[in-house]
């Protein structure tokens, strides 16, 4: 069998699929990331793993000679806090996804998927925090989010086209809002249901019960279990459905009720202050499922309380050994 190509293996969505191809019994899996292999959020000694810069060509040759599969999740991106204020930096990630797709038409691999964003919709369907569910067809006219949004909303066309008229065959997902345990919780690229959970923790912990929102708390959002992604994703890539389709939860919450769910699992309660002058994104934002419903029979269906417990278990572990050790995160490694 031809290998199988994660890129951006060393993130938290690579991470986890390849945790998730290995359980299922494949062992022809190549894994790449820019980060050292020290700092990848999991890794598996069975498991090819590259370090490879794949905004160069050179090394998106490497990546995918061989192979008869790639998932593209490879990306220079975080939550608002990092997109607001670095577009130039995730304007650049067209690089990975154009050289990718240069090599997979080189190399004659037989499905590429790309990991677009709900970041490519219209922000005047986002002004208000009641906003109605975003369909596939609001991505058009164009007003994504710019710069992170621009570059999701560029590289989707540049995969219709590749296969259009080369015959790569593309499939592409709109992410919205993936969180889950093995992902960033600190240092500012981290997204809000992580970011959350590590404020919740260390209030607790440091005894000052007290916590920021960025923005009023009324923006809304939904936000995706990390176990319904791979299954999408994958079901995504092994189908015939060939245009952009969004995989996201439909349960929309605001960030003052995604707190209060996390006060819940913590077991306390805080002062909230608001900081309106941090970056917030939309005020509104929910995933309609009506076609991926229609194409596959299937939604997102993990609840956020039971997704965000999970997540909330996995970050109080990490800060507690980082509080008693000085310790970074942990890197899952069989």
């Amino acid at each position: 069998m031809k290998t199988i190509l994660v890129c951006g293996a060393g993130g938290f969505i690579g991470g986890h699929l390849i945790a998730d191809l290995r359980r299922q019994g494949h062992t022809n899996l190549r894994a790449v990331d820019k980060k050292p292999l020290s700092e990848w959020y999991q890794r598996f000694d069975d498991v090819e793993n590259l370090q490879l810069n794949l905004e160069l060509l050179e090394d998106c040759d490497t990546a995918v000679s061989g192979c008869g599969s790639v998932y593209n999740l490879a990306a220079d991106m975080g939550g608002m806090g990092f997109i607001e204020l670095n577009k130039a930096l995730c304007m650049l990630s067209v690089l990975i996804n154009t050289h990718l797709l240069i090599a997979a038409r080189k190399y004659g691999v037989e499905r590429f998927f790309f990991s677009s964003s709900a970041c490519v919709y219209n922000g005047d369907k986002q002004r208000d925090p009641n906003v109605t569910a975003l369909k596939e067809e609001d991505a058009y006219p164009g007003m994504p989010e710019d710069g992170y949004g621009w570059e999701k909303l560029f590289s989707e066309r540049m995969c219709r086209h590749f296969r259009e008229d080369f015959g790569v065959q593309t499939r592409v997902a709109r992410y919205h809002n993936v969180y889950g345990p093995y992902g960033t919780f600190d240092g500012g690229r981290e997204k809000a249901p992580a970011a959350v959970c590590r404020k919740v923790i260390k209030a607790k912990m440091d005894g000052v019960h007290e916590i920021e929102i960025w923005g009023d708390g009324h923006q809304t959002r939904s936000f995706m279990y990390i176990d319904d992604c791979l299954y999408g994703t994958q079901t995504l890539l092994n189908s015939d459905y060939v245009e952009p389709i969004n995989v996201g939860s439909s349960e929309m919450v605001t960030i003052n009720q995604l707190v209060d769910l996390v006060e819940e699992i913590a077991g306390i309660k805080l002062k909230r202050r608001y900081n309106l002058s941090a970056p917030k994104g939309v005020n509104g934002r929910n995933s309609d499922n009506t076609l991926i419903k229609e194409i596959f029979g299937w939604e997102p269906t993990t609840k956020l309380r039971d997704g965000m417990e999970k997540t909330y278990r996995w970050i109080y572990d990490e800060v507690l050994r980082q509080h008693t050790s000085g310790g970074t995160s942990v890197v899952n490694r069989s």
